[in-house]
């Protein structure tokens, strides 16, 4: 055989295996699944979200429901409409606080957190928001992202935010 032969019928070869893989992929993405009773009953339910409070002025929802998951938009330390004395401490029981607040209004507890974010502008705080964050959550405790932001709403030191699950 050639070498030009060779080659042609390699690349045919190369062409006819490509053709089949393709066919038979186009095939087996438009086949029906294989049903049976037992698998046939479960189906997955969509759920819609639903809106939940406002904020006041500002352009956001206070939570957003959907299925059986709550998230939250995050908190500050105000009360009263205005932002709490006394620093980190004070202010992040104060977020907490409010978070806890949401939580109840829409018929979740603390137990129901599985994630927070924090959001501190000095991360000097991270020790002393800890202390606060542990005496008012409990074990086992929710998954936590925390940054360091340059600025947060109000001039607070920190913004926590959280997803609730039952």
């Amino acid at each position: 055989m050639s070498t030009h032969n060779y080659k042609f019928t390699t690349n045919l070869s190369k062409a006819l295996l490509v053709a089949a893989c393709s066919l038979g992929f186009a095939v087996s993405a438009n086949a029906a699944p294989a049903t049976n009773s037992a698998t046939n009953s479960a189906s997955i339910a969509k759920s819609s979200p639903v809106f939940l409070g406002d904020g006041g002025n500002y352009p956001f929802s206070e939570a957003v429901r959907v299925g059986d998951t709550l998230y939250m938009s995050g908190q500050i330390g105000f009360k009263d409409g205005k932002l709490v004395k006394g620093g980190i401490k004070a202010e992040a029981k104060q977020a907490l606080d409010n978070i806890h607040a949401t939580l109840l209004k829409y018929g979740y507890q603390k137990s129901d957190i599985v994630k927070c974010m924090a959001m501190l502008t000095d991360m000097d705080d991270f020790d002393d928001f800890n202390k606060v964050y542990k005496a008012e959550l409990t074990k086992p405790y929710p998954v936590r992202s925390a940054f360091g932001v340059a600025e947060l709403a109000a001039g607070a030191s920190v913004e926590v935010e959280c997803t609730a699950a039952k």
